[in-house]
């Protein structure tokens, strides 16, 4: 097999606001979230995310440039420092809710899914981990728990503050996390606005595994040669779990409608709120936090 080096990659696939790498040893491909100017899931992003998905299908999860390059993991992770991902573009949210733009929070909310709906689909021979070091916020939080696996660094901080200005995250958190941890407790989550320490998280049953500071990428390198042991029993374990509690479009569609109608009732002291909150996320990404070397 020919090595195949991050630029020559990167070249061809040539996604914006992605960043990707391929370890051959595992046949694993990275996947390193890096949008402008905040690290949150903008229109750009959603798309390179849903390009990629589609590439991958398309060529059986082999990768380019002659597709003999064979993918059995697909890493999320992030090059913003202290961030994993702040969730949904709220900056966008307040404009689109001022014009009363229902079509395009519709839009918005339909491109979210179908990348999370596609991320827990993924071909059974491809196991999705996410990687959180740092912030996991609202839709960062939701695309992290899309995963079959959920490796988060101690220090990680995962919330969905949405309530804070009256509205929930209806990107797939509800489903998501009920199916992880049950109803009562992924509604205690979603209406506290909380940010939860990875250790809290993990001892709830969200977060699959805890990785040191400073040290989540040999974390999840060490979960693929474990993973890569069993790997046949592992995925069929995947497999029937999807079988035995589907998540279905529908349902991720039916709750994005909720969602649209729930923004487009926000009022003027809702939307201060929210803009508080692009306000701290500016000044995250101009003030980022450092995790441990």
């Amino acid at each position: 097999m020919n090595a195949l080096h991050t630029t020559e990659l990167n070249s061809f696939y040539h996604y914006p606001q992605l960043e990707l790498d391929y370890t051959a040893r595992q046949e694993t491909l990275w996947c390193y979230m890096a949008p402008q100017p905040r690290p949150c899931f903008n229109p750009v992003l959603l798309d390179s995310i849903r390009q990629l998905q589609n590439a991958l299908d398309e060529s059986g999860g082999a990768i380019a440039p002659a597709n003999d390059h064979h993918i059995r993991y697909l890493v999320l992770a992030s090059k913003a420092p202290g961030v994993f991902n702040l969730g949904g573009d709220l900056d966008l949210f307040q404009s689109l809710i001022a014009r009363k733009d229902r079509a395009g929070l519709q839009a918005y909310a339909h491109a979210c899914i179908d990348v999370l709906f596609h991320t827990i689909n993924m071909s059974t021979s491809i196991t999705t981990i996410s990687l959180v070091q740092g912030k996991a916020l609202g839709g960062g939080f939701e695309a992290a728990l899309s995963s079959s696996i959920l490796v988060a660094e101690r220090s990680a901080e995962l919330g969905l503050p949405e309530i804070l200005f009256n509205l929930f995250p209806g990107m797939g958190a509800y489903s998501l996390l009920a199916r992880r941890i049950g109803p009562r407790l992924a509604e205690r989550l979603i209406t506290s606005g909380k940010l939860y320490g990875a250790e809290e998280l993990y001892e709830m049953g969200v977060v699959d595994i805890l990785a040191e500071d400073g040290h989540g990428h040999e974390t999840v390198e060490k979960t693929i040669r474990q993973h890569q042991r069993n790997r046949n029993g592992l995925q069929a374990i995947q497999r029937v779990r999807q079988f035995y509690d589907p998540l279905s479009f529908a349902e991720l569609s039916g709750i994005t409608d909720i969602w649209v109608d729930a923004a487009c009732r926000l009022s003027p002291r809702d939307l201060r709120m929210m803009n508080k909150l692009v306000n701290a996320q500016n000044h995250l990404q101009t003030h980022p936090i450092v995790t441990a070397a």
